[in-house]
């Protein structure tokens, strides 16, 4: 049976596949420690969850009306971007999605066309150049400075832009590098931004996961014009442990919103309603969850950022945000005899029975990734492993 060729052309998510054969080697006996997923190893916090479940059996269980998401999920959307991002929308200016992954689907579907260009910094999340491939568009690669924290400058930003940009793609805190633009980073790349025709859609679903004191600029509140041409992507999976519940939003200008959530009623016909109360409890309710899984990230942070440096032919970049770190393991590949950063995965996954996600499929094959959401006995165990594995 022929397949289309847009579904022949589209790679498989990269951070679901290590997690797929990590979790085969589990269920063969085998003792997998897994740095794959993004997923905080926390339970959702009970008043979530009990918002949602009194909304069931309440009965709102129908479609969303409307379909963009319903008043009270939009207002606490508009409530929680004017207290955190300093960021004043009203809610016809926000769509409520089935996640995040739905919410940058919807943006790049609605704005970028065959030919069209979109500059992606490297490293980047593996779905946002397939997804711009499905839309038609040319992903143009950016390569950060892995002696900044793999961070790019206005200067090379500028230098990307032709005629044919239509959209920056913009991830701050950042999967899979952890680190994070300083407010003034943010304001210097805005201005390069506002001085042409182009969108910036900013991923920002990491943006209360922040260690060390460091802080925080959302790409819409540099100034008055970025605010125009900025969607702002969020999301309830990282920071309130929801990612299974599937709540993403974005907020920005009407026109781009009405057209996301056309889309959006032709597909999902929207996120799913009691999934709505719960995200409104999350964003509205006691914040004390929150701070707890950050502070606990930030440990987590710094630990496993200590020891990947202690481990000889891995250099690592220590993270300020998300729950990511990136090293360079490429001096490692003579000693085990691979070439590239699939083939070490693949070797410490069979050998010392450790998954973590290649570099590749963010862009950058000298590197791989760990998430260090899981436990701090987790952490020590596959360091160990991967330790004696290298030694």
């Amino acid at each position: 049976m022929k397949l289309s060729e847009r579904v022949e052309a589209l790679a498989e998510s990269a951070t679901l596949a290590v997690t797929a054969k990590a979790a085969q080697l589990k269920a063969e006996g085998v003792d997998v420690v897994s740095y794959g997923a993004g997923e905080p190893d926390f339970d959702t916090p009970d008043n979530i969850k009990q918002a949602a479940i009194r909304a069931i059996n309440e009965g709102q269980t129908k479609y969303s009306k409307p379909a963009t998401g319903i008043a009270p999920v939009k207002a606490a959307v508009c409530e929680k971007l004017a207290r955190e991002n300093d960021l004043s929308y009203e809610p016809s200016q926000v769509i409520v999605t089935s996640g995040g992954k739905m919410a940058c689907y919807l943006a790049i579907q609605a704005l970028v066309n065959p030919g069209d260009e979109v500059i992606i910094p490297v490293p980047y999340w593996v779905s946002y150049p397939e997804m711009v491939k499905l839309a038609g568009g040319v992903p143009v690669f950016l390569n950060g400075d892995e002696n900044d924290s793999f961070k790019f400058s206005p200067a090379m930003l500028e230098s990307a832009i032709t005629p044919r940009t239509r959209m920056l793609i913009f991830n701050s805190p950042s999967n899979p590098g952890g680190f994070t633009y300083h407010p003034h980073e943010v304001d210097a790349i805005a201005d390069v931004v506002t001085k042409h025709d182009i969108v910036t859609l900013s991923d920002e679903i990491y943006d209360r996961l922040r260690y060390e004191g460091q802080g925080f600029k959302s790409f819409a509140a540099t100034n008055a014009k970025a605010y125009e041409q900025t969607l702002t992507l969020i999301g309830a999976s990282k920071t309130y442990s929801m990612t299974g519940w599937r709540a993403g939003y974005v907020a920005g200008p009407q026109s781009i919103v009405k057209a996301m959530a056309k889309l959006q009623s032709q597909s999902t016909s929207g996120a799913c309603t009691f999934v709505q109360h719960g995200l409104i409890e999350a964003l509205t309710g006691d914040q004390s969850a929150v701070e707890q899984m950050r502070s606990e990230f930030e440990k987590r942070a710094l630990h496993i950022h200590h020891r990947l440096t202690s481990i000889s032919g891995i250099s690592c970049n220590r993270p300020t945000g998300a729950f990511y770190v990136f090293p360079n393991v490429s001096r490692t590949y003579d000693k085990i005899g691979v070439t590239n950063s699939v083939d070490f995965s693949k070797a410490v996954l069979e050998k010392a029975h450790v998954a973590v996600v290649p570099g590749a499929a963010f862009g950058m094959d000298a590197c791989v990734r760990f998430s260090f959401a899981c436990s701090m006995e987790q952490i020590d165990k596959g360091l160990d492993r991967l330790a004696d594995f290298l030694a």
